[in-house]
């Protein structure tokens, strides 16, 4: 297979033409081999949803923002070398999903506050759990955890293995944005949605894990279940009631998982741009991607 054409700058959600089309899914790159996997997941999530996929790139350059049509001989060496990145993840992409519409953006600043902000434009943001900079023996970059938190639409960031054929892992606390995330992601992926509610009440010894399937709605443990079922009638939905001091260790318990989902507008993980215990567990621990919701 011979190279991919040069990609081009983004265009702000909009075909050439001016009508509207879907906002694209943004994957951050730099690179890492964390940022490749990214760029392969969000490269499949952009041929599902039919839209264009959007290879974002922020560091601390000594030029202003320079687009691939701007380059010249001048542009610093700095700068260059991240246009070769942001050529192999474009390289990437086309393996992984041949016929997507692939395109670039290279600005200059700091990378969490850069991909949260135009995060705004963006359907999905995919990154991956560790940049070029990561630390040894830190479970989660701070970029990652930054734009997981803090962006203005839902987030993956992308860990572990990926299983095609397993289920999607919703996280059920009161959010029914996360929650039609998990049913789209199962229904446009073919595969059953596991709605996993996690309680305690009083003390429990750190072991006591009790664990119960609904049979029917009225046994489901939230009531936006039932109504996103009958809303997607094509996905198999298989509700767990876990009684449990850790919902995250709850939701990593699934180990046959291909992607978790959680919320940010329930009383769970993450609240006011700020991760709990419970994401900080999940985006460092987890086995698969996991989707965060805003």
């Amino acid at each position: 297979m011979g190279s991919p054409p040069e990609p081009e700058a983004g265009n702000g959600g909009r075909d050439v033409s001016g009508g509207a089309v879907r906002a694209a899914v943004v994957a951050g790159v730099d690179e890492s081999e964390a940022a490749l996997a990214a760029v392969r997941w969000a490269a499949e999530e952009a041929a599902r949803r039919g839209c264009a996929l959007q290879l974002f790139h922020a560091g601390l350059f000594e030029t202003a923002d320079l687009t691939a049509r701007q380059r010249s001989p001048e542009v610093p060496p700095l700068l260059e070398r991240a246009h070769r990145w942001m050529r192999r993840a474009a390289q990437v992409a086309e393996e992984t999903a041949p016929g997507v519409r692939a395109e670039y953006l290279v600005r200059l600043g700091p990378a969490a506050d850069l991909l949260i902000e135009h995060s705004a434009e963006a359907s999905l943001v995919v990154v991956g759990s560790h940049g070029i900079g990561g630390l040894r023996g830190v479970a989660i970059g701070s970029v990652a955890l930054r734009v997981a938190a803090g962006a203005h639409c839902p987030v993956v960031v992308v860990r572990g293995r990926v299983n095609p054929d397993g289920p999607v892992v919703a996280g059920v606390d009161e959010d029914d944005c996360a929650l039609q995330f998990a049913f789209e992601a199962a229904l446009s992926r073919g595969v059953p949605v596991i709605a996993a509610h996690a309680w305690h009440e009083g003390l429990l010894d750190e072991e006591e894990i009790v664990e119960a399937e609904s049979q029917s709605e009225e046994e489901e443990p939230c009531r936006l279940v039932g109504t996103l079922a009958r809303k997607y009638p094509e996905v198999q939905v298989r509700s767990r009631l876990m009684r449990d001091r850790s919902a995250a260790r709850a939701l990593m318990g699934f180990d046959d998982a291909q992607l978790i989902v959680i919320g940010t507008r329930g009383r769970g993980p993450v609240s006011g741009g700020l991760f709990g215990s419970t994401g900080n567990r999940l985006l460092a621990q987890a086995a698969c991607p996991v989707a965060v919701v805003h």
